[in-house]
């Protein structure tokens, strides 16, 4: 009669000890996380406020991890490229995407996307709340936006506006004042920043909606005019630069987001990590006042489920904007070039 019951105490002990083993391997890695270098994809070129984002909390988590924390910019087609690299990626922790409102856009433009927008991946950081401006080549002669509008409507579909591609949050921003202000433009989509700036420079491109920190030492240098900030207070980056609702336009105001996601899977207890350790970095002062010189605003209150509710409103948000606005999906765009 001992033997078994020695037998069964000998299972419990190998239970106890391969659970207290498999606990503290947990532990274990969450203690080494990371162990190797981490990826943050984003879908905008350089020069872009979702890169200027990306490679600020890379720089500061690289110090704080001691592992390379390295930007990955996978512009093209609207962000829609660098989307669908980082729903396909491994969920270890070690692919993370830098994200704005274009993933959400993108999406609700196309009829067919390589990814769920909302499913393929988790809220891990709300990162900044960014400040867009109207922004106009200075080979037309208007200092505000009454005057470009007037300038626009007598000239009807001979002015054009840029932005970073069909999809994008540049591209609704524009269509989303064009239709407010009454104007007939057409649309130019530029892979990169850099580009829709040289022929902006040149006049051959004459106004676009674009984000206040990618745009601010263009404006600076006097490189483009920046009539209005589209919210409706000014922006302390720009102060001398009125807000959209001052000008009588407050349906023209468009505000833009960034913030950090994994793909679905990954474990939550990095998840919560990463959140713990970007919420850290956002709070500290020269990071506030880094970002408010580019007209953007830290947002360390946030939470990783309160990031996807975000996620998940806004989605719903640009779902009724567009059809209320009527409009265009990319293909409808595609076909009436």
């Amino acid at each position: 009669m001992r033997a078994p019951r020695s037998i069964a105490c000998w299972l419990l002990s190998c239970a106890l000890l391969c659970g207290g083993t498999a606990i503290a391997r947990e532990r274990i890695g969450l203690a080494s996380y990371p162990v190797k270098p981490i990826r943050v994809i984003t879908g905008s070129s350089p020069g872009t406020s979702d890169d200027f984002f990306a490679r600020a909390l890379g720089e500061e988590l690289s110090a704080l991890y001691r592992q390379r924390v390295i930007v990955d910019n996978r512009s093209g087609a609207g962000g829609l490229i660098g989307n669908q690299i980082l729903s396909r990626a491994n969920p270890d922790g070690y692919t993370l995407g830098l994200i704005g409102v274009t993933r959400i856009i993108n999406a609700l433009m196309r009829e067919e996307t390589p990814y769920r927008v909302l499913d393929d991946v988790v809220g891990v950081a709300h990162v900044a709340s960014i400040t867009n401006v109207l922004a106009v080549t200075p080979a037309i002669s208007v200092e505000s936006p009454r005057q470009f509008v007037q300038h626009a409507r007598a000239r009807v579909g001979e002015l054009n506006y840029a932005s970073l591609g069909i999809g994008s949050a540049s591209h609704l921003a524009g269509e989303v004042f064009t239709r407010a202000a009454g104007i007939d433009a057409v649309h130019v989509p530029f892979r990169h920043l850099s580009d829709s700036f040289v022929e902006m420079v040149l006049g051959r491109v004459h106004y676009a909606v674009l984000t206040l920190p990618s745009v601010l030492n263009s404006v600076r240098d006097g490189r483009m005019r920046a009539l209005a900030v589209m919210t409706p207070q000014r922006s302390p980056a720009l102060p001398e630069v009125p807000s959209i609702a001052e000008y009588g336009l407050p349906e023209a105001q468009f505000d833009s987001w960034s913030g950090i996601v994994a793909p679905k899977g990954t474990p939550r207890r990095i998840v919560e990590q990463l959140h713990s350790d970007i919420v850290r970095v956002l709070r500290k002062r020269e990071m506030r006042e880094l970002f408010a010189r580019q007209g953007a605003e830290t947002m360390p209150e946030s939470t990783p489920d309160g990031f996807t509710r975000l996620m998940q409103s806004e989605y719903l948000r640009y779902q009724t904007l567009m059809r209320e606005e009527g409009i265009k999906s990319a293909r409808e765009y595609a076909s009436s070039r």
